[in-house]
């Protein structure tokens, strides 16, 4: 009598055990086209003349676009540290991201973006902008 409820059970498990897999197979592909973020990567070369209040000041002012550009779903800065001297000039990186491309094309002409770049151009010397889409 065991052995007949045994194999049924066994075959239960085993069968039952793939559809949950798959089940979470397909959740982890929808978890993974939402996760997709896209980055927009900003480096800045500043003019030899730049003061370091000046070049804070751009930082600081960069950062305030978060709290007035709601498309804006994170922002990171750094400086330059890398020991591999490639970076052409180029000190300081800025990450941006948004959820769409569309995000971005509102950011770019949105008021608050363009007063920052006429602040930013006197100083300026060259910048570098790469955007992609992450997955994470």
């Amino acid at each position: 009598m065991l052995k007949h409820l045994l194999i049924p059970c066994l075959l239960l498990a085993a069968f039952g055990g793939v559809s949950v897999e798959q089940s979470f197979s397909d959740d982890s592909k929808a978890e993974a086209v939402q996760e997709r973020v896209y980055r927009h990567v900003v480096l800045f070369k500043f003019k030899d003349d730049a003061t370091k209040e000046q070049i804070d000041e751009i930082v600081t002012a960069f950062g305030q676009l978060e709290d007035q550009i709601d498309t804006i779903i994170a922002y990171e800065h750094g400086t330059d540290i890398s020991p591999e001297k490639l970076a052409k000039g180029f000190t300081h990186c800025f990450l941006v991201t948004f959820e769409s491309d569309e995000d971005l094309k509102a950011y770019l002409p949105h008021p608050a973006h363009q007063a920052f770049t006429k602040k930013l151009k006197p100083i300026l010397a060259d910048v570098l902008v790469v955007d992609f889409w992450a997955n994470k």
